[in-house]
């Protein structure tokens, strides 16, 4: 009796699971069937909002539908994953995430209302940017290994700036002081403009930053690249050693953009979203345009961002922690 019982409920449980399969494929068949909303969790005109509106207008192009690039700045990015979090999981409301919503957040506020890994059904991770180290040309250091050298002869002489508390150029700083046993001191900014006017100025000596607000600066000779903090050299700086090459092998700081929906979204739509995000990732003027200002195109499985996002998050909240950072 008890072994008839197990095979009814495994029966009946495998023909909810045939229902629940038919039911989600028919749904990404139809899907989209109305417009789709595309958040982004910055401002517009930043580099997240550069990725969204390729791929908005490309997705719009291919489905004869209207993707809505919504930019929801505001609390460093936690608004708008909330939203998404919190939108039901049938593919028409997405995020374009970043490394700083995803794998630096939990270390930085430990009160997010939403988790990375457990909130959202990753797609793909779409590109990557490394920062560039650029120093005032009065420093005399012509690379990374140098101004080490200098930041060991003078202990806390040697600051180096960044957009903000938290952001990429500010932790691959920490990153490179944990592995170089210095202590390069921190000077923090609202936005990477005033850093780099500074350091223009000799102000500071260093500053990390993403290459947009870089390069036209060291292309006119006002900057010196040093470093740039990618696992391979950029496409944009190939002359620029990266931190690895100088004496860290394994060191890699990029900052990573990819699309997400929200946990429980049905595999088919996910599969149907990730296979349109391939194949304009690979259509030559997506390429040029986000080439142009320093994206290094991935264009993953959601496997392979799920990994991502859990491989970053005790990879960076280490750092915090030894450096001792607290989040704004």
């Amino acid at each position: 009796m008890v072994r008839l019982m197990y095979v009814f409920s495994a029966l009946i449980a495998l023909l909810a699971w045939a229902a629940s399969t038919a039911i989600s494929a028919e749904l990404a068949s139809e899907y989209p069937s109305r417009p789709i909303r595309l958040v982004v969790p910055f401002v517009a005109g930043g580099s997240t909002d550069i990725i969204a509106r390729v791929l908005g207008q490309k997705l719009a192009e291919q489905w004869s539908r209207q993707v809505v690039v919504d930019n929801r700045g505001g609390a460093n990015g936690v608004i708008a994953m909330e939203i998404v979090a919190r939108a039901a999981p049938d593919g028409y409301t997405l995020v374009l995430g970043y490394i700083a919503n995803l794998g630096t957040a939990p270390a930085l506020n430990p009160k997010l209302p939403y988790d990375p890994v457990k909130d959202y059904a990753p797609i793909s991770h779409i590109a990557s940017a490394p920062s560039i180290g650029v120093i005032h040309l009065g420093v005399p250091a012509k690379n990374l290994q140098e101004l080490i050298a200098l930041a060991r002869a003078k202990p806390d002489a040697i600051s180096f700036g960044s957009a903000a508390v938290g952001a990429m150029g500010h932790l691959s700083g920490e990153l490179i002081n944990r592995m170089a046993g210095v202590r390069m001191q921190h000077v923090p900014y609202k936005g990477g403009g005033q850093a780099i006017i500074d350091v223009i100025a000799g102000q500071i000596p260093l500053v990390i930053i993403g290459m947009t607000a870089a390069t036209p600066h060291v292309r006119a000779g006002r900057l010196r690249a040093i470093f740039t903090t990618g696992a391979k050299r950029s496409f944009a700086f190939p002359d620029v050693p990266t931190v690895a090459e100088q004496g860290f092998p394994g060191f890699s700081a990029d900052a990573w953009y990819g699309l997400l929906a929200p946990a429980r979204t049905p595999r088919p739509i996910v599969d149907k979203l990730h296979a349109e995000v391939v194949r304009i990732m690979k259509l030559p003027e997506a390429k040029e345009r986000l080439g142009s200002v320093g994206f290094e195109i991935v264009a993953s499985s959601p496997e392979e961002f799920a990994n991502l996002i859990r491989d970053e998050i005790p990879k960076w909240t280490k750092v915090v922690r030894e450096g001792g950072i607290r989040g704004e």
